[in-house]
């Protein structure tokens, strides 16, 4: 009886997940809005696409691929925009020889509007990161990292806001715990919030005190676990005012979105493509003039 009810509710508000043609005929006025997001995970340092040395991912990914993807799609469609959910640093030479200036030089001409933090991003310390962030033309958003007793502080945000096609959008950022996967002195006095309280209060802020349409979560919790650790679709489920998580962390790679009842029974999507760059989340929303009606598409690109 609950998944019925959940499933009329989410009908009702006009939100349908397709990986087909958005069935725009759903709708009752011609006025429609667009917005399509993109988005990666856990790249980790992946400038060059994998060698063809026989392996499941041979000859996929590259910066040089997904930019020409990115460019594709910002020619087919005006409403863009492009997210990290973290994880940018550590896995390839680049890094140990660049110390992180590679990729963030790379996504700053792919022209990011946001990041989140990762916990392989303090794997140069938090020196390490803050050397980098000058080099960004995005934010980086975490509203449950605690810097204000570290050399981070004031070097990020909780939140940021972004305007398409008149819809407005809120984006903030929850990282996992860094206690037992970063060692002490990389991540010093930082302050690690409980994530499921921070990510509903830096929401409930986007939805009723910055009205936006949309909220969006860059996560780096991971997708679920076999026990209670709080993961997204935990945070999925104890939200109110989050639309759609972009998930990071455990290299999930899935199909489409998954679908999800908040703690106010309305629906939330999480969304994760894999690792190491090699494939591009895509999905597309059309909202009613209004943004009380949307429908989604989604197609996650692989980047070969």
């Amino acid at each position: 009886m609950k998944r019925r009810r959940f499933l009329h509710q989410f009908s009702a508000t006009g939100a349908l997940l397709s990986t087909g043609a958005l069935p725009l005929d759903v709708f009752a006025k011609p006025e429609l809005q667009h917005l399509t997001i993109l988005h990666t995970n856990d790249v980790h340092s992946r400038i060059e696409p994998f060698p063809m040395d026989g392996s499941r991912l041979q000859g996929m990914g590259g910066a040089a691929r997904r930019a020409a993807l990115i460019d594709a799609v910002r020619v087919e469609t005006p409403n863009v925009l492009l997210f990290d959910s973290g994880d940018i640093f550590q896995g390839t030479p680049y890094f140990n020889m660049f110390g992180g200036e590679v990729e963030i030089r790379v996504m700053s001409e792919m022209q990011y509007d946001a990041t989140t933090i990762g916990n392989h991003d303090f794997d140069g310390g938090m020196d390490g990161l803050l050397k980098q962030m000058p080099l960004a033309t995005f934010p980086f958003v975490i509203c449950n990292y605690d810097f204000s007793s570290t050399i981070l502080h004031g070097h990020t945000i909780p939140y940021s806001t972004f305007m398409r096609d008149n819809i407005r959008i809120g984006v903030l950022g929850v990282g996992i715990e860094l206690n037992g996967l970063v060692p002490d002195s990389m991540y010093g006095e930082t302050q690690y919030l409980d994530p499921v309280v921070s990510a509903n209060k830096t929401a409930a802020i986007l939805r009723h005190d910055e009205k936006c349409d949309f909220v969006i979560c860059l996560s780096h919790l991971g997708h679920k676990y076999q026990d209670d650790k709080v993961s997204d679709t935990v945070l999925a489920k104890s939200s109110s005012d989050i639309d759609l998580i972009l998930g990071g962390h455990t290299h999930t790679f899935l199909e489409r979105p998954e679908l999800h009842e908040n703690a106010v029974g309305r629906p939330v999507l999480i969304n994760q493509v894999g690792w190491a760059g090699v494939r591009l989340g895509r999905i597309d929303m059309t909202f009613e003039r209004n943004c009380k009606h949307r429908c989604v598409s989604c197609n996650n690109l692989w980047v070969k």
